[in-house]
């Protein structure tokens, strides 16, 4: 009897560690401030966002929400540090397409895109705009084609860094139009933007939130945007895939943290995160910017994501996509 009950108290003392994590799991909010890591420079598509959701979570969790920019190599300095980052809720990241579908097919980036993240929910996605400066005196995707074929190597195109949505689109659109425009990657979209506006690049695939304030000011041209449909944004502007059918470079920012953090926190993030961006307020503020709301589960994205990560090693394998 005794022997009983005496393992009965070793097996309760022995359960105690996994009892005690479990419970901690479940804390929300964390008890310290919440960071959410973006990728690119303050100013740009994916910081926009960031702080359009950050505000309101915060609001809605009574926890500070810090946005963290952490600029670098298109976005794959951020990934890295969430990957390896704490596990414990505090920390989440805003994942875009390139460092989690694209760079990791032909860059080493310190991480794996589907096993160092767990999915939370997917958080924006749109199209990015072919832009050029007014100066150029390119007013039509036709005609920014034609000048590529005409002076082969001596357009150039922008892009959020090696590897991002922004550098394949360029990538794409000189394999089906079979033209030579030279590829100039930066640390996020809004220095890229001042040098397209400066008229020291050619052009720039860029996202709606940065772009759509210039081309409402004439100071850029939109040529071409990089979805399947027009957005409602930009109703005038044609799609690519008008001219060269099937072509689809569509952005997107999800929400993902490192893959040790405990489900139950995986969980309510995703709870929270959702309940945000179906706030009519934030979808709104969102879609004045050029991006759409997407929230989903958690299942949903783990789906999408590798279905992009597919997709898009195969289209760089296939075309031989370098990040020079």
């Amino acid at each position: 009897m005794q022997s009983r009950t005496w393992l009965a108290a070793a097996a309760l003392v022995a359960g105690a560690p996994l009892a005690l994590t479990v419970a901690h799991a479940q804390d929300f909010p964390p008890k310290k401030p919440v960071t959410m890591v973006v990728g690119f420079a303050a100013g740009g598509s994916a910081d926009i966002a960031a702080r359009v959701i950050a505000k309101k979570l915060g609001e809605n969790i009574g926890q500070t929400v810090v946005v963290d920019n952490k600029p670098g190599a298109g976005g794959n300095v951020a990934h890295a540090q969430v990957a390896n980052g704490p596990a414990d809720g505090s920390m989440l990241l805003f994942g875009s397409i390139g460092p989690l579908s694209i760079a990791p097919h032909f860059m080493k980036v310190g991480y794996d895109p589907l096993k160092s993240f767990a999915p939370i929910t997917m958080g924006v996605t749109f199209p990015n705009v072919l832009v050029t400066p007014a100066s150029t005196g390119i007013k039509t995707l036709a005609e920014y084609v034609a000048r590529a074929k005409r002076e082969p190597g001596k357009l150039d195109f922008a892009s959020t860094g090696p590897g991002s949505a922004s550098h394949l689109a360029g990538e794409l659109l000189n394999d089906v139009a079979r033209i030579d425009t030279v590829h100039v990657p930066y640390k996020g979209g809004a220095p890229a933007l001042q040098d397209v506006l400066g008229g020291r690049v050619a052009s720039f695939y860029a996202a709606p939130p940065t772009a759509l304030p210039h081309i409402e000011s004439g100071k850029l041209i939109p040529l071409a945007t990089t979805g399947l449909t027009r957005p409602a944004y930009l109703p005038n502007v044609p799609t690519v895939a008008e001219t060269y059918p099937g072509f689809n470079a569509t952005n997107w920012y999800a929400f993902v943290a490192s893959s040790k953090t405990p489900k139950p926190l995986l969980d309510r993030w995703n709870t929270e995160l959702v309940k945000v961006l179906n706030t009519p307020e934030v979808r709104d503020n969102l879609l004045k910017h050029g991006q759409t709301a997407a929230p989903g589960t958690r299942e949903e994205l783990a789906k999408f994501m590798a279905s992009e990560y597919e997709k898009w090693g195969r289209i760089i394998t296939e075309r031989k996509i370098t990040a020079d």
